[in-house]
């Protein structure tokens, strides 16, 4: 488990990635620098057997009556070929310098008209430096050749001929090894070296393109992170990364996760914790209105019953417009009144009282408050139900008043043009109740279609921005949700879901 664990580890299997690339390398460059060693090494076996190859020439030209070139065309592998090889030519010489045999056929004896024989002098050839193979005793009993020229030093590598007499039954022979400069091995070295430098070039540009590969897999996650680590700086804490890795990286992801939802319910507690306050702070500031503004408002509607009652004008025409006069003071009253109680609703905390109800039967005490203003504006109301409904465990005047002020609005957003509402009763999903108001009235604004559940946002010049406010409350005490969906000019529909009685 320990092993697994550790083979799993983000950086074990970064150190065993860099290992693994390293010991690639290296074994390469081993491989390739191992078959250079051997391939040079071959060929300085080739450079000492051609040497010697080309003594044994010489020895078999003083032995055989054939020229070298015709000894060297019957060999079964003539190595003198190869241009890797040094030597350059093979060379007999007589003690007067007479070219005897030499592997270039131009140095060779020729016949004159006369039957003779021309030579090609060896001090023509222009060989330089000449040295002696090696030094022997007898050598000063017997002096060299006027050809050849003394002894020199000369550098390593450089071109030049080796010479060793041999005694013949025809007079001392000398045979000329000619060399060509090293220079032939260091530019094959050289290119060695070269390739063995491209190769390791191209090893180290595939392991690095393969170990970034690994690398950029291996840090993804971190870049993952990081971009979901400014999305939640900036508010966002609903961002989560995958946790598909058993490695560091795949436990940091799920601790990140884990942050966030803490951070997303923190903020969503503050929220609540926010407005609780504000509720509280608009519930005190309700009750001191309700106070302050409704005794001053009961005055004012009893005094006005009162002047009714007891001060109307004799005459007839006057007292009719004084009725007139006192009724739109009770109305305006009785407006200001309804909003003071809209306001109490929203900031008071729900208090329900929870009963068996029947959603259809609500529906059409709502319908039945605004039929006679309907019938005015010729609007035609109905209710849709398709299947028999389960009860719903509710508020009766909470969801009264969610059933009411929906149909209130839909009777407003008509405005006396005439049309239609209608409600829809079904079942949803999961034992719910799904209850759909729509009318064909003038619609809702795209851009206002986030803010109608929002507290004090209304479209009208004399409303307040509390119903659908409430309409919302309401719904969300009794665990249900309400969303909208309109065009402007085409009509709205609300839709309500409520979770029914469980059986």
């Amino acid at each position: 488990m320990r092993f697994r664990v550790l083979v799993e580890s983000f950086r074990a299997r970064l150190l065993l990635l860099l290992a693994l690339m390293l010991g690639l390398t290296l074994g390469i460059q081993y491989y390739f620098n191992l078959r250079a060693v051997k391939a040079n090494a071959r060929m300085i076996i080739e450079q000492e057997q051609a040497i010697m190859t080309g003594v044994a020439l010489g020895l078999k030209s003083l032995q055989s009556a054939k020229y070298l070139v015709e000894i060297v065309g019957e060999m079964h592998e003539p190595l003198l070929n190869d241009k890797r090889v040094r030597v350059l030519n093979i060379m007999v010489v007589d003690d007067a310098g007479n070219i005897w045999d030499s592997l270039n056929p131009e140095y060779n004896p020729r016949e004159n008209e006369d039957k003779t024989t021309r030579y090609v002098q060896f001090k023509d050839v222009q060989i330089l430096p000449l040295r002696s193979v090696v030094q022997f005793t007898d050598e000063g009993e017997q002096a060299l050749p006027e050809w050849i020229p003394p002894s020199t030093t000369t550098d390593f590598g450089e071109a030049g001929a080796f010479y060793f007499p041999v005694e013949t039954t025809q007079g001392r022979r000398f045979i000329i090894v000619v060399l060509d400069s090293a220079n032939v091995l260091t530019n094959v070295f050289e290119r060695q070296t070269s390739r063995s430098a491209l190769l390791t070039l191209g090893v180290l540009f595939v392991t690095t393109l393969v170990t970034g590969f690994f690398v950029w897999r291996f840090t993804r996650p971190i870049k993952d992170l990081s971009v979901a680590a400014r999305n939640v700086a900036g508010g966002n804490f609903d961002v989560q990364v995958k946790t598909d890795r058993a490695d560091e990286m795949g436990t940091l992801a799920t601790a990140f996760n884990e942050m966030t939802a803490k951070l997303g319910r923190a903020r969503e507690l503050e929220w609540q914790l926010h407005q609780a306050e504000k509720g509280a702070v608009v519930g005190r500031l309700a009750a001191a209105i309700a106070h302050e503004i409704r005794n001053p408002l009961n005055y004012i509607n009893l005094t006005l019953d009162h002047l009714r009652s007891s001060f109307a004008p004799a005459d007839a025409e006057k007292q009719a417009t004084f009725v007139q006069l006192t009724n739109q003071l009770k109305t305006e009253v009785a407006r200001i009144n309804r909003h003071i109680t809209d306001f109490l609703k929203y900031s008071r905390p729900s208090k329900l009282e929870l009963q068996d109800l029947d959603i259809r039967a609500e529906a059409e005490d709502a319908l039945r408050l605004v039929e006679g203003r309907a019938e005015e504006c010729g609007i035609e109301t109905k209710i849709v139900q398709d299947d028999p409904l389960p009860k719903v465990l509710g508020d009766r005047e909470s969801l009264r008043s969610v059933f009411t002020n929906l149909v209130i609005n839909a009777v407003e957003a008509i405005d006396g043009s005439g049309g239609s509402i209608a409600i829809k009763l079904s079942n949803a999903e999961a034992n719910s109740v799904k209850v759909e108001i729509s009318d064909s009235g003038c619609g809702i604004a795209a851009q206002d279609i986030a803010k109608v559940f929002e507290p004090y946002f209304s479209t009208k010049d004399t409303g307040t921005g509390l119903g659908l406010a409430i309409v919302k409350k309401a719904v969300d005490d009794h665990g249900g949700t309400i969303s909208v969906a309109s065009k402007e000019g085409s009509g709205t529909t609300f839709t309500i879901i409520l979770p029914a009685k469980e059986s």
